[in-house]
């Protein structure tokens, strides 16, 4: 198929695109590499993980390159996605060399422990919208801890999250057969997810389709670690800095043209400040240059596709009918689309109860903490909230109120760090199992129970 640039429709090359069939072969070669990784000595897999944090270093202008082209990341946020890849190889190489067990009392005269043990197979399945970060958090940890990897990009942005980081591990040493690379559709995630050698679903996605893999990884008694989709809210308070609030809206709801899960989807806003608010966020969302980032400073690249273009423009036109007012924005130049501030928004209006996936902010104004819990705890999403408040206690014990994965006191929502736990409740996923090693280890490995005894025991038959 073509690899397009959604900024401008130039084909910038070919990649081939996978089948069911080539699925199942994939998954039979990487079973039988998988053994000989296992078995090599933890120091030679950290290694393997060691180098290849160094290549995305080495190699970050060509990869970011292929990042704002072919996804139409802004460069900063290309930036970014390198850097995060650096990072959780850098954290992965660590894995290896951490105890993979413990000794367990027991009744009997007998060594008891459990020890962790590589699943195997592990399929992983990355969505469009940062496809190196999406993809590299489950790869590398799973090949750290001894597994081998089939990975399916999504086929609309398979050189960066596909080819990119096979080409890093292979130019790392890790050997042939452990990470495969398959770009294809649905039917080739079926496949991966009904072939009996692949043990373990890693997936990022919609909470629709996410809800299709877990239905069907179920069926086939696997284990399927989900990350969906959000629709995360920020809370500015009574006592906000105004002005600061405003910027940490516009950041968390345009950042990467708001293509991020965490992307804050919702702005709810003490009606002391509502007004002020709206202003200082609508001038803004006004001033922030959309285009090609490939060839302008640009704050807002294009969308992914007309489909995705076309999905934004209908929220905002729907919410607008339904009795929104559009303070700013609410337009789009091909696949561009202009930052869009929502005002008058209420839990029936479309942008709000809906992930837009788009650089939409939609307001809502509240008058007491009660109300503002409530808002944010509508809807079935429940991923990243950010609350802004003088008063970070008072933040604290509001967020314990609402649940979510992911909390940020005096911050908007978006935000990664690969040591860090990552995931959502709720229709935003199955909790915390991409990121940090605890998470790493428990959503990678299974745990075996293992005894020995220095003699057979006797028993009555």
């Amino acid at each position: 198929m073509d690899v397009t640039e959604p900024a401008t429709g130039s084909v910038l090359g070919h990649v081939g695109v996978a089948s069911a069939d080539d699925l199942g072969r994939a998954a039979e070669s990487a079973s039988e590499a998988q053994r000989a990784w296992a078995a090599t000595p933890h120091p030679e897999r950290a290694e393997v993980l060691r180098r290849a944090a160094r290549l995305w270093q080495e190699h970050a202008e060509e990869i970011s390159w292929w990042n704002i082209r072919e996804v139409g990341a802004v460069p900063a946020m290309a930036g970014f996605a390198v850097h995060v890849a650096e990072q959780e190889c850098h954290e992965a190489a660590a894995l290896p060399s951490r105890p993979y067990g413990e000794l367990l009392p027991s009744e009997e005269p007998r060594l008891s422990m459990a020890r962790r043990m590589p699943v195997g197979v592990v399929g992983v399945i990355s969505p469009f919208n940062v496809p190196i970060i999406l993809g590299i958090r489950s790869v590398a940890p799973a090949l750290a801890l001894g597994n081998a990897v089939i990975l399916k990009p999504d086929p609309r942005t398979a050189v960066t999250g596909g080819v990119t980081i096979a080409r890093i591990f292979e130019e790392a040493g890790l050997p042939p057969g452990v990470l495969q690379v398959l770009p294809g559709g649905a039917d080739v995630g079926e496949a991966m997810i009904t072939h009996p050698l692949v043990r373990v679903i890693s997936f990022t996605g919609s909470t629709a389709a996410g809800r299709r893999v877990g239905e069907l990884a179920g069926k086939h008694l696997k284990r399927a670690h989900l990350e969906l989709g959000g629709n995360s809210a920020l809370l500015i308070l009574d006592d906000a800095d105004v002005d600061a609030a405003a910027s940490l809206s516009a950041f968390g709801a345009f950042f990467h043209q708001g293509q991020i899960c965490m992307t804050t989807g919702r702005h709810l806003v003490h009606e002391s400040v509502h007004d002020d608010f709206v202003e200082r966020l609508a001038a803004k969302a006004a001033a922030l240059p959309v285009g090609d980032p490939a060839r302008a400073e640009v704050a807002l690249g294009p969308l992914i596709d007309a489909g995705q273009r076309d999905k934004v423009h209908r929220l905002v036109t729907a919410s607008v009918d339904a009795g929104a007012k559009l303070a700013a924005g609410g337009d789009f130049d091909g696949l561009c689309y202009a930052a869009t501030v929502l005002t008058e928004v209420t839990p029936s209006t479309p942008a709000f109860s809906q992930e837009i996936f788009g650089p939409v902010a939609p307001v809502a104004r509240f008058s007491t903490v009660e109300e503002a819990v409530r808002l944010a705890t509508a809807g079935e999403y429940g991923l990243s909230l950010g609350i802004v408040t003088r008063d970070v206690m008072k933040g604290l014990a509001v967020a314990d109120r609402v649940p979510t994965g992911i909390v940020h006191i005096n911050d908007q929502t978006v935000s990664d760090e690969a040591n860090s736990p990552f995931g959502g409740i709720g229709a935003s996923g199955t909790g915390s199992r991409f990121g940090g090693p605890a998470a790493n280890v428990e959503a990678f490995t299974e745990t075996r129970w293992v005894t020995m005894r220095a003699e057979p025991p006797a028993y009555p038959f």
